[in-house]
């Protein structure tokens, strides 16, 4: 059982950092340059970019979950408990926080104050997805 988790903490680590790549591109590209489209514009972009990024956020976030529960009820020490509540707020606020900001976007509701709070929101996540990784790295 000890090599299958240190296999998956190896796989879980480029999966932190995978997170960590995407979610800075996240908050210094993709959310502002909401900013720069007209109405029309974002609402037909979003629909697409909102898909295309579910297919790559979810399974990465659902292995980092996964790993996160493994690792700490195989090994309960404060760092991997850290590591998992961590990840749970990620996704508790990510599902509770931003989801129904994309779900107005889609529908077409567009104002430039929800667009500022996603960027503005994204880096409590931005950090925290760092974090993680720096977790992950040096005291896993």
């Amino acid at each position: 059982m000890e090599n299958l988790l240190q296999i998956l903490s190896k796989f879980s680590l480029l999966i932190d950092a995978g997170l960590v790549v995407l979610i800075w591109m996240v908050q210094l590209i993709i959310y502002p340059s909401f900013l720069y489209y007209k109405k029309s514009n974002l609402i037909k972009w979003h629909q697409k970019y909102t898909t295309q990024i579910a297919i790559i956020v979810v399974p990465l976030m659902s292995i980092q979950l996964i790993y996160g529960f493994l690792v700490t009820f195989n090994n309960p020490i404060l760092t991997h408990f850290i590591y998992l509540l961590t990840v749970v707020f990620l996704w508790g606020f990510t599902f509770l926080g931003f989801a129904p900001i994309h779900f107005k976007i889609s529908e077409g509701i567009v104002k430039k104050s929800m667009l500022k709070k996603l960027n503005y929101r994204n880096w409590i996540r931005t950090f925290l997805w760092t974090f993680v990784l720096i977790l992950h790295l040096f005291f896993s």
